[in-house]
């Protein structure tokens, strides 16, 4: 049976992640993340801490509620171990999680789930961890200055998640007013072109001819600053993110990209 993308995809952000883990020092475990919640190892328990939640029960278990408080149990359990301790336990919670997805066919995923974001499919629950996952990874690895998996399909599938917010982020967060259109441009390592109009409503469009406002930025950063990671100042004065048409509302989109943390 062919992988489902999903898993694939989780599966690759699992690989990056140990090879990221493996040979950091001690130092480099406590670096403050991008997340204010969570230093390198802090991120590092939490990604093994959900994957523990999830273990254990088939898909499409959870129609009502998301078991969080199960998260503590892995954390509690985990405390006070050395960091290579730690790691040998993550590696021990991932590959069960692993196992445990290799054994899933396509109708399971497309069991009905209630998920972080409210009730969709099982398959999509594991999309929003591919997100989590690669939002985590690049939370690290900016602070450790250690760039790597920017592109390819786990970063496609969380660019997906934030694209399927657009929507909300231009009409709420921005604040793009009736009659104006965006587009945003990324230009890597993920590229893509988005549309949003707002007609009574923001709503994404396939297509804009003359919108009133073009976003470009680089996709990571995108990323970052639409999860509140980092500030816009930075990516603004770098030129990593930039603006053109309506000067007010562009820069106004570059600053008021997050919709969540």
């Amino acid at each position: 049976m062919t992988t489902p993308d999903p898993i694939a995809n989780l599966n690759a952000c699992f690989d990056s992640l140990e090879a990221l883990f493996d040979g950091l020092s001690d130092e480099q475990w406590a670096v403050q993340s991008y997340c204010p919640d969570w230093d390198t190892r802090g991120i590092a328990a939490h990604v093994a801490a959900v994957e523990s939640m999830l273990a254990g029960d088939a898909p499409g278990s959870w129609t009502e509620t998301v078991p969080f408080d199960r998260i503590g149990d892995w954390l509690s359990a985990n405390d006070g171990l050395s960091n290579a301790e730690l790691l040998a336990s993550w590696r021990e919670t991932i590959n069960a999680r692993r196992a445990e997805m290799a054994t899933y066919d396509q109708a399971q995923l497309a069991l009905p789930s209630m998920t972080p974001v409210g009730p969709s499919t099982y398959g999509h629950f594991l999309a929003i961890r591919v997100f989590d996952c690669w939002v985590h990874e690049q939370d690290i690895r900016g602070p450790l200055n250690m760039a790597g998996h920017e592109g390819g399909p786990a970063a496609e599938m969380a660019l997906n998640e934030i694209e399927n917010s657009l929507p909300y982020i231009v009409g709420k967060k921005i604040g793009l007013p009736d009659g104006k259109t965006l587009t945003i441009n990324l230009t890597g390592p993920v590229e893509r072109t988005m549309h949003v109009a707002v007609d009574g409503r923001a709503a994404q469009v396939a297509d804009l001819t003359n919108p009133d406002v073009v976003l470009t930025s680089n996709s990571t950063v995108f990323a970052l600053l639409a999860c509140g990671r980092i500030d816009p100042q930075g990516p603004i004065d770098a030129g990593s993110i930039s603006w053109s048409g309506d000067a007010e509302w562009g820069e106004k989109a570059a600053r008021n990209l997050r919709f969540t943390m």
